[in-house]
C-alpha cells in the first residue's frame, strides 16, 4: 500500500456528507456539510462535487465513496440510496470523475467498513475476515483473500436479508430489534444495562443470542478468522457477548471457532477511512 498516496474518502449519510483527506494512515483534514435538498438529485452531487474539490491538490491520487444503497460497482452507479429519497439512479463514479478528473471508487458503506478495518484497524493481518455493521439494520463487508468480495451486484454479505425465525436476522441482530420486541431504545436497555437493570440484562442476554445465531451464519457462509461487530449497538458488546458465545457452543464445526476471533471496532472515522480503502483495494 503506498501510504504516502492522498485519498479522499467520503462518508455519504442521511443528513451529512463529509469529505476527508488520508495519508500515512492518517485522516489529517475533515470538511462536513449538512446536505441541504435531499429531494433534487442533482442539488447533492453538485454539493458533493463542491465540498469534495475544496481537498483537492495535486497530490490527490484518487476519492472512494461509501454509499447506504446498492451499487453498481463495476459502473460506480448508485441506486436507491438510503435517506436520499432523489438518489433512485446516480452515475456518481462516472458524475466526478468528469468534474474532478481523478479515479473515484464507490461502494456500499458496509463493505467499506470492512475494508477500512482491513488496512486501518483490527484485520490489518488478516486475509479472511467479515466486518458487521449493527445499528438501526444490520449491513456486512467480506474480505476474502486480502480482498473485498462484494458479489456480481454488491449483494454478497446481505445477511440481514436471509429469513429467520419470524422474520428475517436484522430485525433480531441490530437496534430495532429492542423496539421492535420490546418499544424502547437500544441506547435507553444499554444504559439501563449500565445501571444493572435486570430486565435490561435479561432483554440483552436475548440479543446475545440471536448474534449468536447471526454468527453460525456467517461461520457456515464464510468461515473467517476475524468478525468485527462495528455501529452503534456494537457498544453493548459487554453485555451480550457471553451468551453470544454460548450459543456458539451448539455450532457444528468446534474446531473453526478455536480459530475465530470476535472483536469490535475501535476506530474513528471508520466510514471515511473505509471510503478511502477502495483505492488500495483496487490498487492491490
Amino acid at each position: 500500500m503506498d501510504q504516502n498516496s492522498k485519498i479522499l474518502g467520503i462518508d455519504l449519510g442521511g443528513t451529512n456528507m463529509r469529505v476527508g483527506l488520508v495519508e500515512d494512515k492518517k485522516i489529517i483534514r475533515i470538511e462536513p456539510e449538512k446536505i441541504i435538498n435531499k429531494n433534487d438529485q442533482d442539488s447533492v452531487v453538485n454539493q458533493l462535487i463542491n465540498l469534495t474539490g475544496k481537498l483537492i491538490t495535486s497530490k490527490v491520487k484518487a476519492i472512494g465513496i461509501g454509499v447506504p444503497s446498492a451499487i453498481d460497482v463495476e459502473k460506480g452507479i448508485v441506486y436507491d440510496c438510503v435517506n436520499i429519497p432523489s438518489w433512485k439512479e446516480v452515475h456518481l463514479k462516472q458524475i466526478m470523475e468528469d468534474k474532478l478528473k481523478l479515479p473515484v471508487f464507490v461502494n456500499n458503506d458496509a463493505n467499506t467498513f470492512a475494508l477500512g478495518e482491513k488496512y486501518f484497524g483490527k484485520g490489518q493481518n488478516v486475509r479472511n475476515m467479515v466486518g458487521v455493521i449493527m445499528g438501526t439494520g444490520l449491513g456486512s463487508g467480506v474480505i476474502l483473500n486480502n480482498k473485498l468480495y462484494s458479489g456480481v451486484n454488491c449483494a454478497a454479505g446481505e445477511i440481514g436479508c436471509i429469513p429467520f425465525k419470524k422474520n428475517n436476522y436484522e430485525y433480531y441482530s441490530c437496534g430495532g430489534f429492542f423496539e421492535n420486541e420490546y418499544d424502547v431504545t437500544a441506547f435507553d436497555t444499554f444504559e439501563a444495562c449500565c445501571k444493572n437493570d435486570k430486565v435490561a440484562l435479561e432483554r440483552m442476554k436475548e440479543f446475545g443470542d440471536n448474534i449468536g445465531e447471526m454468527i453460525k451464519l456467517v461461520m457456515y457462509a464464510y468461515d473467517p478468522e476475524l468478525i468485527i461487530l462495528g455501529g452503534s449497538v456494537s457498544k453493548a458488546f459487554q453485555f451480550f457477548s457471553k451468551s453470544m458465545w454460548k450459543n456458539l457452543e451448539s455450532f457444528y464445526f468446534q474446531n473453526s471457532l478455536k480459530n475465530l476471533k470476535i472483536e469490535t471496532s475501535e476506530l474513528d472515522n471508520i466510514a471515511i477511512l473505509g471510503a478511502a480503502s477502495l483505492y488500495y483495494d483496487h490498487i492491490n
